[in-house]
């Protein structure tokens, strides 16, 4: 069992850097076997799914010191208007984090812009919870459990 929780942690990890990888099936699939706690899944992939969005924020916070590099892949004007939209909707852009291909390049804008770690974590991990949460709860009330 401890292979599920600790494969779930790591597919979450993994889905919210910018690297192309999903959670929500190994989730709904941990809960599918019937052998996992449905609460302890939720957290470990909430917590998996955090951690690596703070990997984005960390990245987004020495970004710029390679912005005028010729292989750096988003141009000056590209991270500029990225900033602009972070500045006029602020840290409540990050509730959307948890989107499939928006979300994580707003964790990583979130720190270009400096957000503060305190309140990314903070939204971001309301974030992402209810997401777990949602799918967990439609997986079980559906009666996909049995």
């Amino acid at each position: 069992m401890l292979v599920g929780y600790l494969g779930l942690f790591l597919a979450a990890f993994g889905a919210a850097t910018l690297l192309p990888l999903q959670s929500e099936a190994v989730l709904v699939g941990l809960l599918l076997s019937g052998h996992y706690n449905l609460w302890l899944l939720i957290v470990i992939a909430t917590f998996g799914n955090v951690l690596g969005s703070v990997v984005n924020w960390l990245l987004g916070r020495s970004i710029e010191h390679f912005k005028d590099r010729r292989w750096f892949p988003v141009s000056t004007a590209q991270l500029a208007k990225a900033s602009t939209h972070y500045q006029r909707w602020g840290h409540w852009t990050l509730l959307l984090s948890w989107v499939p291909i928006i979300g994580d390049p707003l964790t990583l804008v979130a720190g270009v812009m400096r957000e503060p770690l305190w309140r990314f974590l903070l939204v971001v991990t309301i974030a992402k919870g209810m997401r777990y949460s949602v799918l967990a709860g439609f997986t079980v009330g559906t009666g996909m459990l049995g």
